[in-house]
């Protein structure tokens, strides 16, 4: 798979250049006595590992679907964002601590020409590292990616840092290695905790994107006989396989084989322009003529409520006097069903001869 090579080779030559850099970092930091470059590399060495975990993740991840996985095994990558986020926060946690023993217990720092060169091109290198990366991920969808890519970015700024801090020892003899060390260990944990928090909303179902909601939709909606979709949910089984449900309105006189052609091309389509699995469900429409008055009363009633954020699913059983439809509501609103029951009860008045079915939906895409 194309995905999945693109970011083993980019994982690839991030460990190859974090190496580097871990290598001349270590030297510098030791020779220099320097507990701010020290730590800057022991970054890159979590980089390095966090790279390492990306190809096994990614590998993993590409396993064919089996009977106890039968949407694949995409979600291994977010467990693998998690671990790269967690030996972030350690790295982060070890640095702090070395810091904070650094500004109790300071140690003079000698810096030369040649540290402070080799610093400058560590820094250059990873920002152009980071941006690659981050942006290869975007690309290609990888949590993992974007996170290493923007801790690479996060590493060249910190690096800088260290470089000016650097700077100012050699030319003044001012020791600031302590105080540096523990703003990069914050800006370490930091990074560890957005990476995390990202990963744990993927794992635990975020909202689905709303452009990309927008397209579904008029997509749908842009096929002859379609009066509406709705209900749109959207399942994420890993960065590259999403299955979908919607519910699409249709004339409620379509026969049950101009239907199954219609859903059928729908799904062709979507999957072909969107690689996504869709099931549809049909919603019949019998809403002029005779029943169009009892749908624009009942339509004037549940405008009343301003957590009803959409009305949809209108049909009426005239042979056992049922009436159904659907109510989107506010995930805000916290008396569903009592709203739901004072519907009911205003369209009653209105029309005692029928039994009203309501199914409140939640918020759940744009």
């Amino acid at each position: 798979m194309e995905r999945n090579k693109t970011i083993i080779k980019t994982s690839i030559l991030g460990i190859i250049v974090n190496i580097t850099l871990v290598a001349f970092k270590a030297m510098v930091g030791i020779i220099s006595n320097s507990i701010a470059i020290v730590l800057d590399a022991v970054n890159n060495l979590t980089d390095v590992l966090s790279s390492v975990i990306t190809i096994i993740g990614t590998k993993l991840s590409n396993k064919a679907p089996d009977r106890q996985h039968p949407y694949g095994h995409g979600r291994i990558e977010y467990l693998t964002a998690i671990i790269i986020a967690t030996i972030i926060l350690v790295a982060g946690l070890v640095a702090g601590k070395e810091s904070i023993f650094k500004i109790i217990y300071p140690e003079q720092s000698k810096y030369s020409l040649i540290s402070l060169i080799i610093i400058a091109i560590a820094v250059v290198t990873k920002f152009i590292l980071g941006n690659h990366v981050k942006n290869v991920g975007k690309k290609v969808n990888s949590e993992n990616l974007i996170a290493s890519g923007q801790d690479a970015f996060m590493d060249a700024i910190l690096s800088f840092t260290t470089l000016v801090t650097a700077i100012i020892n050699y030319v003044w003899n001012l020791n600031l290695e302590g105080y540096l060390g523990l703003i990069i260990s914050i800006f370490i944990i930091k990074s560890g905790i957005e990476i995390f928090k990202r990963t744990t909303d993927l794992m635990l179902g975020e909202r689905a994107d709303r452009e990309l909601c927008i397209k579904l939709r008029n997509k749908i909606e842009s096929f002859e006989g379609i009066q509406g979709a709705y209900d749109l949910n959207l399942h994420n089984y890993g960065p590259s396989k999403i299955v979908a449900s919607i519910h699409i309105q249709v004339r409620s006189d379509m026969t049950a084989e101009e239907i199954h052609i219609l859903t059928r091309e729908i799904e062709y389509i979507i999957f072909e322009e969107f690689g996504i699995s869709l099931t549809i469900g049909i919603y019949a429409a019998n809403d002029e003529g005779e029943f169009k008055d009892m749908k624009n009363t009942i339509k004037s009633i549940i405008d009343e409520y301003k957590s009803i954020l959409q009305f949809h699913g209108f049909y009426v059983d005239k042979s056992k006097s049922n009436v159904y439809f659907d109510l989107i509501v506010d995930f805000e609103e916290k008396n569903k069903e009592n709203i739901k029951d004072e519907i009911i009860q205003k369209i009653k008045e209105k029309f005692p001869k029928y039994n009203f079915n309501i199914i409140l939906d939640s918020d759940i895409s744009d």
